[in-house]
């Protein structure tokens, strides 16, 4: 009769703890990149007219930020990016060819802030 007190008693505090775990998941979530457009690491024949990128969260627009450098290291992207939803999007000034960085800060609507970046050529 003890050991099935003991099983009981287990499997009801486990019960109380598991809303804990579910809780304690979601406000650990970050937004990170999920895709992109140009996709990471890609090659393109001319330079696109925008870089898009999606997270996994809801964007805080107010503070996410990309900015995109051709090959020589100057900036090519026009300035203030549009956030709508977790998709963020900042138009692009020609660049020429080679390879291209795109780095970007983000706020999610939970308040982590996360960053990162990528790279994607134009031509051959």
């Amino acid at each position: 009769m003890a050991k099935e007190s003991s099983v009981r008693r287990v499997t009801f505090v486990g019960l109380l703890l598991l809303p804990l775990f579910f809780v304690t998941g979601e406000a650990t979530a970050h937004a990170l990149l999920d895709r992109a457009e140009p996709r990471v690491g890609n090659t393109v024949a001319t330079a696109p007219r925008e870089v898009t990128l999606w997270f996994t969260q809801k964007l805080e627009a107010a503070f996410s930020t990309v900015t995109v450098t051709n090959a020589a290291g100057q900036r090519v992207d026009a300035g203030k990016a549009r956030v709508s939803g977790n998709q963020m999007s900042v138009s692009l000034h020609s660049g020429g060819a080679g390879t291209y960085h795109v780095t970007w800060r983000v706020l999610s609507v939970d308040a982590h802030k996360t960053e990162g970046g990528f790279t994607f050529r134009v031509g051959q």
